[in-house]
């Protein structure tokens, strides 16, 4: 967990061959749809996921290990993993399928000796480990202090204990060790759930209530921000009075989905609407011809969650930058502005709907196959031939690259690009899971 000012607060996804179970002792089944609890705890408040992962063989560890990574595709917060781990393997699958951490058991021996190997290769950022009480801080505190960045409490009665044993071992040392303590809750109330946030020398709280509806968590910021608590909310440097209204009492607001760039629609907020917003994460506006206020999607279920709010150098107009899910338009467009006036011909071109859009013919290639296709022919072929066209085109590289004319290191680069997407599609990688690795390193 990268470090930070606020208090991280944190759902628990508990996963059990493919489905959603209640918590780590009750395997009851709550869900069927992992991915969907995913993303509304993402769009709702939470600061990360914690995921547990309670296959009893491989088969359930494999299907788990693809929700998780079904999981990364959907969500733009940090992800941690944990749970059936036994070797050097289960770390990296962990990470490789988008955790930022993934977590040792440390009542296990094996896993203890674990530690060191993995945090040497992966780097003790992301290499957190479970705890129930002090006994197995002192068994692994070597490892603790020299190769761990964040320790996960699961007996919540060991929080005082625990709390003091890492002040004593690891911050107030003769070589202070900077560790975070995440606490994982039992079923406490809310008030009980922030009273221990403002006790404890915690760097965060994870699963209990806040894994019983993803309404909670923005409740729950609130109630912990009312106390003095440090977390994140959507709170800005700007307030409504730092605005300069229109004679309606109003700003506009122009609304753009945030990964695309695409301008969405136009609306007004009041004073009501921007709070609303703020306090929600959805966004919320003021109805002229109504002459109310009316949060968007819910009555349609077309949410805008709120990714970032900019004003204009005007300060009498705001861009808000939201997360679109469905359509914008009441008519049923995606976007309010697809009435075209006139159009220029112009280059569109945009690098990273270039890739996607190859990417979407291939994969189009593979799901719907035509007669005399050369991508089809790869497909049919398989990933032995996929991998020898990869390799082929690696070396015309090298051999254009060699030569003066960079013209020709273009055209084997755009060849190797295309085999690599074919080979994407092939073992299930998106574009978008390779931008996020890259960005996270």
């Amino acid at each position: 967990m990268e470090h930070t000012d606020y208090k991280q607060i944190i759902p628990c996804i508990y996963l059990n061959n493919g489905l959603a179970v209640k918590s780590l002792e009750d395997k009851t089944k709550i869900s069927e749809d992992p991915v969907g609890i995913a993303c509304e705890y993402a769009n709702s408040g939470a600061d990360a996921i914690m995921i547990f992962d309670f296959s009893a063989n491989d088969a359930g560890h494999e299907k788990n290990l693809s929700l998780i990574k079904e999981i990364r595709r959907n969500i733009d917060i940090p992800m941690y993993g944990a749970g059936n781990i036994k070797r050097f393997e289960d770390i990296k699958k962990l990470l490789y399928a988008g955790c930022c951490k993934a977590a040792l058991n440390f009542s296990k021996q094996s896993n203890i000796e674990l530690t060191k190997e993995v945090s040497k290769r992966f780097g003790k950022d992301k290499i957190a480990a479970c705890v129930r009480d002090v006994s197995e801080l002192e068994e692994g505190e070597s490892e603790i202090k020299n190769y761990l960045g964040t320790l996960i409490l699961i007996d919540e009665d060991n929080i005082a204990s625990c709390v003091d044993w890492i002040r004593t071992n690891c911050k107030e040392n003769a070589n202070p060790v900077n560790i975070d303590l995440i606490l994982l809750l039992k079923e406490k109330a809310l008030h009980e759930s922030a009273a221990l946030l403002r006790q404890f020398d915690i760097a965060g709280i994870a699963g209990g209530i806040l894994d019983r509806s993803a309404d909670y968590l923005m409740n729950f910021k609130r109630q912990c921000k009312g106390l003095g608590i440090p977390v994140n909310t959507y709170e800005g440097s700007l307030k409504w009075s730092d605005l300069k209204v229109n004679s309606d009492g109003m700003v506009p607001v122009i609304v753009q989905e945030y990964k695309t760039g695409d301008v969405l629609m136009l609306a007004y907020m009041n004073e009501q609407a921007f709070n609303k917003t703020l306090e929600s994460g959805k966004m919320t506006y003021f109805s002229r011809s109504r002459n109310e206020l009316w949060t968007k999607g819910e009555t349609s279920g077309h949410w805008q969650y709120v990714k970032a709010l900019y004003a204009d150098c005007d300060y009498d107009t705001i861009l808000a930058k939201v997360l679109q899910i469905g359509n914008a338009c009441h008519t049923g467009e995606y976007s309010c502005f697809y009435n075209e006036i006139m159009r220029k011909e112009y280059d569109e071109t945009n690098l990273l709907k270039v890739f996607e859009h190859e990417y979407g013919i291939i994969l189009d290639r593979r799901d719907h196959p035509k007669e005399g296709s050369y991508t089809n022919y790869l497909f049919d072929k398989g990933i032995d031939k996929i991998l020898k066209k990869v390799g082929e085109e690696n070396t015309e590289i090298i051999i254009a690259a060699k030569n003066p004319d960079p013209e020709e290191l273009k055209y084997e680069m755009a060849d190797w690009l295309y085999h690599a997407m074919v080979l994407m599609v092939e073992k299930g990688v998106t574009w978008d899971e390779i931008t996020k690795e890259i960005s996270n390193r």
